[in-house]
């Protein structure tokens, strides 16, 4: 399994693949943009915890974009 992102690569506004906690038996990923960063550490082993914009909260297994909506 590949490593999770660190905390300093997931900015407010990057689009994420993130495993909510009911999901993490099937590994479902939920997609979303990080309103919040929740873990305060640079690194979990289980992923940084997050809140979406749509108010989910997760552990981020991936970015999708690198840039938020500011850099553009």
């Amino acid at each position: 399994m590949n490593a999770t992102p660190s905390r300093d690569k997931i900015k407010i506004g990057v689009m994420v693949q993130l495993v909510q906690k009911q999901d993490q038996r099937t590994g479902n990923l939920t997609e979303g943009i990080v309103k919040r960063i929740l873990t305060s550490s640079n690194f979990h082993p289980h992923g940084i915890k997050v809140e979406l914009d749509n108010g989910k909260i997760g552990r981020v297994q991936n970015i999708i974009t690198q840039y938020t909506n500011e850099d553009r």
